[in-house]
């Protein structure tokens, strides 16, 4: 496969062909005409028959007919759709006030006490934003100030925002050979095919090169930026602490570890709050985003002082919506609801029941090469059944078959074949049940060689 068709392949997963709209019902291809029509070409929708949600509930998406779908894909709303404590967190404060954050304002500055208390001491300024892109701009930024380095270690399907900067450093998102000079990227930690014994020094190896090729092209080392479940890479969870000597070999070398939790932070890999935590690792910076509101756009960056500072002596920075006191209403409900429906507990619990019996189905279906993960975070590898370490090439027909089976899933991976899963914090077995059972329908229904 060469690494136009790995691009294209990546860039295209499960989107919908504008082409096609001919071939819809003829209204439904009339509302995506519309669409696009509005929002152009760059506008992306999923699956071969387009959906269209009008209400939320916990786990559940519902149609314009009424029809629930199970959203077992989207960590936006991290503890469900409209949970009743935020939506009523949101309504009450934008009644009361929501203005931008240059005033005082306690809930603001008991929400931001709240974060940082969960949260190693010596990380104790925090700057809100409202997206997880504008997080990881800032972060990478910091980084460079800091460290008088522009250079940026990621891994090579990374994710990591939108902004130009951020966009630099996702190379999923990018063409082949469009990679900016100062970022270097190293192969993901793929426990797959590299032995557990073996996958601290793999990956600390690569990120030894990186740093010393930065070194060499006199552009050095400010950061490397890593969401440590590897959500885009195809997720990659385990064992716990092998990222250590990678994060060392960086920080000995003057550069920055930047920890972004958009995805796998605020309860989601089960045993912590934070998926740093699970690698016994010290981030310099931490960055958060997208499950911290529950749909509400917020983010935030969470480094030393000294950090911050470095970046105050050239230039300032200034988030209208960043921090207001709707936001800081919204994401302590968040974390009230995490707490008190015990939901890191729940993660970790349903994780372990799903993985358990998505490997069950493994067994008897050798087109499931590998199932992991971390709590409610969880990749499922689709290989070529005459061979295990190749990629099988199905994971759209797979993805669109479990749609019709009214479950919602996605897909991540150097090859675009790993199921991405990665429900509501609520996600109960019965849940995980109606999951397998869908997948197990969708393969049953899909030829080994499509």
């Amino acid at each position: 496969m060469s690494s136009s068709d790995l691009n294209k392949q990546i860039l295209a997963l499960n989107a919908f062909d504008q082409r096609r709209a001919g071939q819809l019902d003829p209204a439904l291809a009339d509302r995506v005409r519309r669409r696009q029509d509005l929002f152009g070409s760059a506008s992306v929708l999923f699956y071969d028959q387009p959906l269209e949600f009008v209400r939320g509930a916990g786990c559940w998406l519902y149609d314009a007919d009424g029809v629930a779908y199970l959203d077992a894909y989207n960590n936006v709303p991290s503890v469900g759709h409209c949970h009743p404590t935020v939506v009523t967190a949101a309504a009450q404060q934008l009644a009361r006030l929501n203005v931008h954050s240059r005033y005082l304002h306690s809930g603001v500055m008991d929400y931001a006490e709240r974060l940082l208390g969960t949260l190693p001491a010596p990380l104790s300024n925090i700057t809100f934003t409202c997206t997880g892109s504008e997080s990881n701009d800032l972060a990478l930024r910091l980084a460079a100030r800091f460290t008088g380095a522009d250079g940026i270690i990621v891994t090579e399907t990374a994710y990591h925002g939108n902004t130009e900067l951020t966009g630099q450093a996702s190379p999923s998102s990018l063409q082949p050979g469009s990679i900016a000079p100062r970022v270097r990227l190293v192969p993901a930690p793929d426990s797959y095919r590299v032995p557990a014994g073996e996958l601290s020094d793999y990956f600390a190896n690569a990120v030894q090169e990186a740093v010393l090729d930065l070194g060499r092209r006199g552009i050095g080392v400010g950061a490397l930026l890593l969401d440590s479940i590897f959500s885009s890479d195809g997720v990659f969870a385990d064992p716990p602490g092998f990222l250590r000597a990678a994060v060392e070999i960086v920080q000995q070398a003057g550069g920055l570890f930047i920890a972004d939790e958009v995805q796998c932070g605020f309860a989601r890999t089960g045993s912590s709050l934070w998926g740093f935590e699970r690698h016994g690792l010290q981030p310099d910076i931490v960055t958060m985003g997208k499950p911290m509101g529950n749909g509400y756009p917020i983010g935030a960056v969470v480094t030393r002082p000294s950090i911050l500072d470095a970046l105050r002596e050239r230039e300032g920075y200034f988030n209208t919506f960043g921090g207001t006191a709707g936001a800081a209403a919204i994401g302590n409900a968040v974390l009230d609801v995490i707490e008190q429906e015990g939901l890191m507990a729940n993660a970790q619990r349903v994780g372990e029941y799903l993985r358990q019996h998505l490997r069950e189905l493994g067994e008897r279906d050798p087109r499931i090469g590998d199932v992991r993960g971390a709590g409610l975070f969880i990749g499922v590898e689709l290989v070529d059944p005459r061979d295990p370490l190749q990629p099988w090439g199905a994971a759209s027909t797979i993805i669109n078959a479990m749609r019709e089976r009214r479950v919602l899933i996605g897909a991540a991976g150097r090859w675009g074949n790993v199921l991405k899963v990665r429900p509501p914090l609520c996600f109960s077995n019965a849940h995980a049940d109606q999951l397998v059972s869908a997948l197990r329908d969708a393969l049953d229904a899909t030829p080994s060689s499509p």
